[in-house]
């Protein structure tokens, strides 16, 4: 609905309304029925994917139930089609976990925290993201033995968060809302008073550590000059150059095509950063497994040089498929998945990566497929989920809640939402019933998984 029309009070009323149709408490149902065995849906998923790296997918999954649940984004967007919503769209992650923010570079070079992953991308209800990560961190307290008490905490304090911010941004400009981030170096101070000083000590050497992974730190990391030439250095099957996946005719083919399609992609940036892309020349290019939903799909990264072997710029180059949410609910109005996932990118980040754009590919096996681009390290850095205490568990989730809640006021009816929330901690409540009962089921469908290796219907390769 086009809410531009609408007077606030207008936009207010149509979020009370919902309460209604949709009571706030009716959050906390989750009733699993008759579903799918989720082991089928990991079969159905890998028939799209590199068959000699599904088992590392299988793998990393099987680490633990969080890291089954960061996978399992197909098995709960199916499970999410039953539950509650208010019909009130928004431009939504699909897969809003905890692992999914993180903090990278501002193209003005101030390092920001925000969502970071958005493969699955689309139009939906707001609430799928809320539950995905208040699920997230029910989970993610379970892994690490906390307490039910300290779980539910952190979960409430997501919820929470996302409620207030929600009312916050109802009440300010369309600018404001636009303009509103999370910069590391403000927030820092804040978030360092509520933690020990030996944590303090950790998380400032986390965020100094990541303001040196920039093209520079992968280019020393993973390359090394061979006749004087930097090429990408083999770890297979994690890394594997181009020269090692085809012969030296099909690389020269390969290797011009790769090449065109720099140029080619480059047409969806804006025309600076054009100019600026044209002045790197690509040198080589490698497979490499990325994530743990994401194994499997066609990733590369390609390195890129501009004035001399010291002016690198490292891309990474993936594959987006068709985005788990519109396996249940419906095309996706953008007939390129790379481009969808960029525009859903650009719209939900306070700022997005200089370098962030989209192609279709003719890859090695001949098929055409659809890639988005972006720097494959730019200040990138994400918390150690596992090594959270309680109180830090919290505080993140604090954080993420905040910043999901401004991803979905830039494109969805913020006004209406916070109207619909209210200021009572009902929806909160409901959301954390709701988070503790899909853990109960992430738990069964991680011990079906596990049963599928161990009987060998489902091939696994642990690589960690």
């Amino acid at each position: 609905m086009d809410v531009s029309r609408l007077t606030p009070a207008e936009r207010a009323a149509r979020g009370k309304a919902a309460r209604k149709r949709v009571p706030r408490s009716s959050h906390a149902d989750f009733q699993p029925g008759d579903r799918k065995d989720p082991v089928e849906w990991l079969e159905e998923q890998a028939t799209t994917r590199i068959p000699e790296l599904v088992p590392i997918r299988h793998g990393r999954m099987s680490a633990s139930a969080f890291t089954f649940y960061r996978g399992g984004t197909l098995i709960m967007a199916a499970d999410l089609i039953g539950t509650p919503t208010t019909g009130i769209t928004a431009q939504i992650c699909g897969d809003a976990h905890l692992g999914n923010f993180g903090m990278y570079a501002s193209p003005g070079r101030r390092m920001v925290f925000d969502l970071n992953d958005f493969d699955e991308t689309s139009i939906g209800p707001w609430e799928w993201d809320v539950k995905r990560l208040a699920a997230s961190v029910e989970i993610a307290g379970r892994d690490d033995d906390f307490s039910r008490e300290q779980r539910r905490d952190a979960v409430l304090e997501a919820v929470r968060s996302y409620r207030m911010a929600m009312r916050d941004f109802a009440g300010m400009t369309n600018l404001e809302v636009w303009y509103s981030h999370v910069d590391v170096d403000d927030a820092l101070p804040g978030i360092l008073e509520e933690v020990s000083k030996k944590r303090a000590k950790v998380i400032r050497k986390s965020v100094a550590k990541s303001r040196t992974r920039d093209s520079m730190h992968a280019y020393r990391k993973h390359t090394d000059l061979v006749d004087g030439v930097p090429r990408i250095h083999s770890r297979p099957p994690l890394i594997v150059p181009l020269h090692e996946l085809v012969d030296d005719h099909q690389r020269e083919d390969l290797e011009e095509r790769l090449g065109s399609m720099v140029r080619s992609y480059g047409r969806t940036l804006q025309s600076d950063r054009q100019h600026l892309l044209r002045q790197f020349r690509l040198i080589d290019a490698a497979r490499r497994v990325v994530g743990v939903g994401s194994v499997g799909t066609r990733a590369w990264i390609a390195l890129l040089l501009g004035r001399d072997t010291q002016d690198p710029l490292i891309l990474q180059v993936k594959e987006a498929q068709t985005s788990v949410l519109e396996r249940v609910t419906g095309e996706s109005y953008y007939a390129h998945h790379g481009e969808r996932v960029v525009g859903g990118q650009r719209l939900m980040q306070a700022a997005s990566d200089i370098f962030l754009g989209w192609d279709r590919i003719e890859g090695i096996d001949g098929g055409e497929r659809d890639f988005y681009f972006r720097q494959f390290r730019d200040w990138k850095g994400s918390i150690e989920i596992g090594s959270l205490k309680p109180t830090g568990l919290r505080i993140y989730a604090r954080l993420c809640g905040w910043t999901l809640a401004r991803a979905h006021a830039r494109s969805s009816d913020r006004i209406a939402i916070a109207a619909y929330l209210g200021k009572s901690s009902t929806f909160d409540e409901a959301v954390a019933d709701f988070a503790d009962a899909y853990a109960d089921q992430n738990e069964r469908d991680y011990d079906a998984m596990m049963t599928a290796i161990e009987t060998g219907r489902l091939q696994s390769e642990y690589d960690l």
